[in-house]
């Protein structure tokens, strides 16, 4: 099978906070019928729970069996078996050690088998494929939302190690300010950053950022912080990895108003841009990237 022969794949793709649905028209390279659904999921619920929101997503689609389903989730989880290693993350903690692959390859919708695949390296082959990484033989995805997720792809194929690759080619992993790097970029960081800076009950992000185009000065400071730091540390890696484009996405990449100036500075005095060479945009296809990017992976 290749991602070109008009192949139809349904894919879950599992956020924070939500699952999405969708079927994959290989051929179009598109969403089929340019539709996806969602549904709410608690990630501090049982796994039964866990199960239960995705099939009930799954169900919206018309799915003709059998048919190998893709699911793109975050880690850390064990994606060949199929198995949650959640532990301290502040989410999904049910699913340690839980089966995930046994209990939706029974209750999906014609489901002859599952495979899975990380959320940040979906989101950046889908960019690649279909989206604003396209024609580019050197590229860097990034997720900002409740942490920071990384890709690195070279013609396509995923790396994880070499020149100017964290390990496993996973930014998370990298520190700032003697701290794990997500401590300062991700949805908790930003929230406790702008109630530290206002002695107020932190808001969600997408409320801080409306506050910072308003003119909140400590709004629009937390912001500036966090993603030129983001760029800081992400300056070494780019400059010896040579991408020609930094494709971002994620919840956080919303307020690209208020992401881009920053970051790019950041790149900038980290020696990550040099002579023009660098491209830094927002995702194309910021819904559909990871759920095109599931399917792209599980049929190649």
């Amino acid at each position: 099978m290749s991602p070109g022969d008009g192949t139809v794949v349904p894919v879950l793709e599992v956020g924070g906070t939500h699952v999405t649905a969708a079927n994959v028209d290989l051929g179009g390279r598109a969403l089929r019928e340019d539709r996806l659904f969602r549904e709410a999921v608690d990630g501090d619920g049982s796994a039964e729970d866990f199960v239960s929101a995705l099939v009930r997503c799954a169900a919206r689609l018309s799915v003709r069996g059998p048919a190998r389903w893709a699911v793109a989730l975050p880690g850390p989880f064990d994606y060949e078996r199929g198995v949650g290693r959640y532990e301290g993350v502040g989410k999904f903690d049910a699913l340690r050690g839980f089966d995930l692959r046994a209990a939706l390859t029974s209750a999906l919708p014609g489901a002859s088998g599952v495979s899975f695949w990380n959320d940040a390296d979906a989101f950046a082959l889908g960019e690649w494929w279909a989206g604003a990484a396209h024609g580019h033989r050197r590229a860097v995805g990034i997720t900002l939302g409740t942490g920071v997720g990384s890709c690195f792809l070279r013609d396509g194929r995923i790396v994880r190690h070499g020149p100017g690759v964290p390990p496993d080619g996973r930014v998370h992993a990298l520190r700032y300010a003697d701290a794990p790097l997500e401590e300062t970029v991700s949805r908790r960081a930003l929230r406790r950053a702008y109630a530290r800076s206002t002695g107020q009950q932190a808001p969600d992000v997408r409320e801080i950022a409306r506050r910072a185009r308003q003119g909140d000065r400590a709004a629009a400071g937390v912001f500036a912080g966090a993603l030129r730091a983001l760029g800081g540390v992400l300056g070494p890696c780019v400059a010896a990895f040579e991408p020609t484009v930094l494709v971002v996405g994620g919840a956080i990449a919303g307020a690209w108003d208020l992401v881009a100036e920053p970051l790019r500075a950041g790149l900038a005095e980290a020696g990550g841009v040099r002579d023009g060479q660098l491209v830094v945009t927002a995702a194309r296809q910021p819904a559909e990237a990871p759920l095109l990017g599931a399917a792209y992976l599980a049929t190649t």
